[in-house]
């Protein structure tokens, strides 16, 4: 059983895993660390990865990619509203407000929820790993944007398990950079020493999260996190898209916006260019073939006029620069080092931008595409017992302040309470006290500015209260948790109810003292107190929460559903699988049977024809009508093919196999030979043999060579196109038999020589010679 870490990007994922040698990131099937973040599905399959995103601009309805922004969002959401102007696939309204997207799945209209989507991308990352480890996969860390709100980090958690995934840790993003970076530095100071703070900017395609961590030897603790959710690599794409779209307008009267595909074509473009820019100044050229109404575009532009269009997102970026280090409350002195990740960090001005605020040159210590897999798998290693890994303390922070509300039990209690302020430590539980008459509900939200439309996390009403005998509050206690996922619960509530109970008498004795003489005892006088004592008994309380997130009828259906789906593409891979194989035996044959240096020899011109005849009726038939044939159809096909070729393939092999055996075969003979003849003449060597074993091996040898003689020959006189007279497995039976006679008769190894024990020595001869015994004497006489 092997632990991994997930990088879940809009984007791309990447996948690490924690082996001894250290993380190593795993490489999918297309021999890329990254896997596109892409679901396509077709008349016959899913399509999930390199391979979806290869059809995005062919398939574009059906090619579903950027829905990590869409997970556990409300299609009310005025965010999804801007988000989904960008996306070219259908997107309808599910029940209570979710977000559906309509495919063509297996020519039937097919809806699927963006939690579904996900799994199985999720599913896609778990075959991965599992084809790369040869081994299962089921624990593992997915990493999530530190901005993630409940409902983001239920479904993701829901999404996983539909993916068959058991998540140890939904990580934050910014978590598990800085653990991918604090775990190997061996220069930390100690715990007892000042901290070393360092600053990490990660600029992704979507998003830009600033942190601040301070590292003491085996730990690490987030002091600041601060982040623009609308502000990555996919603005500055659009910012340049917008600016070429407006060119073309203008030059050559076709409008890119207008036409999703030619957008999409045009973004990928402009990303090439984006990263041109970054290591060059000078003036770039882009140029587009067929892009829209058969005109070829071409355009240009320099890093200069880039920064001028995208000045407005660069300064978004240097206040949540400066943020992070208000709410760090360190001086640009107290910083050690600035560290970049995410691709878009590598943008010249917001390297500049990041000078000028922390005072410190950006360092790219870490890989900055895989510092985020890398951490998810050493936090996987460190939480699973299947792995041993050097500990390494991670306390991450709260990213949006959470408060309470309920309703007062009277004026004194306002009804409200903030449990969890921004930047508290996580996870982390509080306990709240409650004196309540009756069953009471209280609900949960963010407080503060946060980037969403709906700041609702839950509400949770606690059962089984009821008042004391004399009609008094009974005390409740609250246990209000953000767990290691980031998601907040009341995990618990348990009553504290008090009693007085009669204490048991207390008897005190006092004895008179008794005489030794006195027999009975006297009896004691006894004085009895009566004491009442208090006794609290806890009772625990059931608790009905209402929060984001499937429910276990729901999660299951959609894990049922994944299911089929899995078993299907297994199914249509069988299929293809099998497809390309007769596919690809047809032009090996059909290459092979007319090469003279190949199969042409060996086969007559009839049978040629022929089979070029069956092959060319079998390349017809399989792209028009055996194009979508099933599994089993391919599979009688090819081995009625076979049945033709791989004759015609064997026997070319033990013609061309039968000269090297039987050039081994005479070599063996010749050599055993010359060695009969040293043993005739005396030679020391072969002194221990036998003789007329000797004779009877020769007399083999001769049978052998001359029935070696007579095979060449007949196989000599064989045309090439006709079978072989002795079949190869025979000839090499032969040789073997020789080589074992040979071996057992001619080098067989010598007796060892007898060794004489040497001659006792003196002391052992006498302790060696029977003891004399003395005869029994009787009566004091000899016997």
């Amino acid at each position: 059983m092997s632990v991994i870490g997930i990088d879940f990007g809009n984007e791309s994922c990447y996948v690490a895993v924690a082996r001894a040698g250290g993380i190593e990131t795993i490489a999918n099937d297309y021999s890329l660390r990254a896997t596109p973040s892409c679901v396509a599905f077709s008349p016959r399959n899913r399509i999930i990865g390199v391979a979806a995103k290869n059809q995005m601009v062919t398939n574009m309805k059906n090619t579903i990619h950027g829905f990590k922004r869409l997970l556990g969002r409300s299609i009310d959401d005025p965010f999804i509203k801007q988000e989904l102007k960008h996306l070219p696939f259908n997107v309808v309204k599910c029940d209570n407000n979710k977000i559906g997207i309509n495919v063509n799945y297996l020519n039937e209209q097919h809806t699927f929820s963006v939690e579904q989507i996900t799994g199985m991308l999720l599913t896609k990352l778990k075959e991965i790993s599992e084809t790369s480890l040869k081994t299962k996969v089921n624990d593992c860390v997915i990493s999530v944007p530190s901005y993630f709100t409940n409902a983001e980090r239920k479904a993701l958690l829901d999404s996983a398990s539909i993916a068959g995934l058991n998540v140890l840790r939904l990580f934050n993003e910014t978590a598990a950079t800085a653990l991918s970076y604090g775990i190997y530095k061996q220069d930390l100071p100690n715990p007892e020493e000042k901290p070393r703070n360092v600053v990490f900017v990660d600029c992704g395609y979507t998003s830009l999260q600033v942190f601040i961590c301070a590292f003491n030897k085996g730990k690490l603790k987030m002091l600041a996190s601060t982040f623009d959710s609308q502000l990555g690599g996919r603005e500055f794409d659009y910012i340049l898209a917008e600016h070429f779209s407006k060119d073309f307008k203008s030059r050559y009267n076709i409008d890119p916006r207008t036409n999703a595909r030619a957008f999409l074509r045009l973004l990928a473009e402009v990303e090439k260019i984006k990263k041109q820019m970054s290591a060059n100044s000078t003036k770039l050229p882009m140029n587009i073939e067929c892009f829209m109404d058969d005109k070829d575009v071409h355009a240009d532009i320099k890093r200069t006029e880039f920064e001028e269009l995208a000045m407005h997102l660069f300064n978004r970026v240097e206040v949540t620069l400066e943020q992070c280090l208000k709410d760090s409350k360190l001086s640009k002195d107290d910083i050690y080092s600035v560290e970049i990740v995410g691709g878009s960090s590598r943008i010249p001005y917001i390297k500049s931008l990041i000078e000028k605020i922390f005072g410190k040159i950006p360092s790219t210590t870490l890989n900055q595409d895989e510092a985020v897999s890398r951490g998810c798998a050493l936090q996987c290693a460190m939480l699973s017992p299947a792995v041993r890994v050097r500990d390494f303390s991670v306390t991450d922070i709260q990213s949006f302040p959470i408060e309470l509300l309920w309703d007062p039990s009277d004026n004194s209690d306002d009804g409200r309470a903030e449990v969890f302020p921004k930047n508290h430590p996580v996870p982390f539980s509080k306990m709240l006290s409650f004196y309540r008459l009756a069953p009471f509900t209280v609900k949960a939200h963010y407080s503060g500015p946060i980037p969403y439309a709906d700041s609702y996390i839950g509400q949770f009403t606690v059962r089984d209260v009821k008042p004391t005998s004399d009609g008094a509050s009974q005390k409740v206690k609250v246990k209000a948790r953000v767990n290691i996922h980031g998601i907040f619960s009341i995990s618990s509530a348990t009553l504290l109810e008090k009693s007085e109970v009669q204490d048991e008498p207390v008897t005190t004795s006092e004895t008179m003292e008794t005489s030794e003489k006195e027999t009975q005892p006297v009896e004691p006088e006894e004085k009895k107190d009566e004491k009442k004592k208090s006794v609290t008994k806890t009772i625990d309380l059931r608790i009905e929460s209402i929060t984001h997130g499937y429910s276990t009828m729901d999660l299951n259906n959609y894990i049922e559903q994944e299911g089929k789906m899995v078993a299907a593409d297994r199914q249509e891979k069988e299929r293809i699988d099998v497809r390309n194989s007769l596919e690809e035996y047809i032009y090996d044959m059909r290459g092979r049977i007319s090469n003279e240096d190949d199969l042409a020899p060996y086969i007559v011109d009839a049978d040629r024809e022929n089979i070029s005849k069956q092959l060319e009726d079998l390349e017809i038939w399989l792209y028009e009508d055996g194009e979508d044939c099933i599994k089993n159809i391919y599979s009688e096909k090819l081995d009625v093919l076979k049945g033709v070729g791989e004759p015609i393939k064997r026997r070319k092999v033990e013609y061309t196999t039968f000269p090297s055996v039987k050039d081994q075969a005479v070599e063996l003979i010749s050599k055993a030979e010359r060695d009969i003849d040293a043993f005739k003449k005396g030679v020391e060597q072969f002194n221990h043999l036998d003789a007329a074993e000797v004779d009877k091996l020769a007399e083999t040898l001769n049978n052998a060579k001359r029935w070696l003689e007579e095979k060449a020959a007949q196989v000599s006189a064989t045309p090439l196109y006709k079978d072989i007279p002795i079949k190869l497995d025979e000839f090499v039976r032969e040789k073997h038999s020789i080589e074992e006679n040979v071996s057992k008769v001619l080098y067989k190894p010598k007796p060892a020589p007898k060794v004489e024990p040497p001659p006792p020595k003196e002391e052992e001869k006498r302790e060696n010679e029977p003891m004399e015994t003395e005869q029994p004497v009787e009566n004091g006489k000899d016997a």
